[in-house]
């Protein structure tokens, strides 16, 4: 399957940020190199993963050489073997030796979360449930995290607080209640989707009755999900989040609900392990 990376604008803004945060005034080991020296590299992983940020590491060297050759054996989304060699650059020497650390940072951490959320796709493959992410993402990272957990084969939650709405305990505490709360969100943004998370029965009785979009059962137990799926009856979509990891996946997947949402995915990032070796030639 091809992902269609975010707008290259938004790529080029993350790269360029971190290329200056990196190289500041110069890279001054690079200096020691020939201007003119071309070089080979190779990246390989070390690990099994799951390939993700091809956009990202392709503008990291382009930035500093814009005829840099970038050949490509696997694609985004594509599962990487330890020790397989999955991209080969050919091109300056210098831009080779100063955009590395960074291209390796966008790739090696969006593959940790693809690979994350790929782990967690698999245990509820065959059900009805699909894994979303949340709003929990590195600091100026969001939309590159969320590509990654598409490509890991996971659906997005909301991007960010202005393309749905989540009511939750304090904006119905603002509000009055559940229902005004559904109410005011209806008014002013009548085309969001409009969620409201739920701690009790009685609670998700009312978000019903106000005619919400969907609901969020958060902290349930797998018996009460179960009663929740039935209480609903397709009145709504039902999304769980808290208390989840990959241990009780399974038995939430087989209440029959519709999302389970996981910070985890993007915010316990662990990076994929890779390796970039460079020759310079003569």
């Amino acid at each position: 399957m091809r992902f269609d990376p975010p707008p290259t604008a938004l790529v080029l803004a993350d790269v360029r940020r971190a290329l200056a945060e990196d190289l500041g005034s110069g890279d001054a080991t690079a200096d020691l190199l020939p201007a003119d020296a071309t070089a080979r590299a190779r990246v390989l992983t070390r690990e099994t993963a799951i390939l993700c940020g091809q956009a990202w590491f392709e503008l990291c060297f382009r930035e500093l050489d814009r005829d840099m050759s970038i050949v490509w054996h696997a694609a985004d989304g594509d599962r990487l073997t330890a020790d397989q060699v999955f991209v080969e650059l050919h091109g300056n020497a210098r831009a080779l030796v100063s955009a590395e650390r960074s291209a390796l940072n966008f790739i090696q951490t969006l593959s940790g979360t693809a690979t994350a959320t790929a782990a967690h796709v698999a245990v509820v493959a065959g059900t009805r449930t699909r894994i979303l992410d949340t709003r929990k993402t590195l600091p100026g990272l969001r939309v590159a995290q969320k590509y990654a957990v598409r490509c890991g084969g996971g659906a997005n939650h909301r991007i960010g607080l202005f393309d749905a709405l989540l009511i939750k305990e304090n904006h119905i505490a603002a509000a009055g209640s559940l229902t005004a709360a559904v109410a005011a969100a209806r008014s002013h943004h009548p085309a969001l989707l409009l969620e409201v998370e739920v701690e009790t029965f009685d609670e998700l009785r009312e978000a019903l009755a106000a005619g919400v979009d969907r609901v969020m059962l958060d902290e349930f137990s797998d018996a009460d999900l179960a009663r929740a799926v039935v209480e609903v009856a397709g009145r709504a979509e039902i999304e769980v989040s808290g208390g989840v990891d990959l241990q009780r996946l399974a038995a939430i997947a087989a209440s029959g609900v519709d999302f389970i949402s996981i910070g985890a995915l993007t915010k316990h990032v662990r990076a994929i392990d890779l390796s970039m070796r460079v020759s310079l030639e003569s």
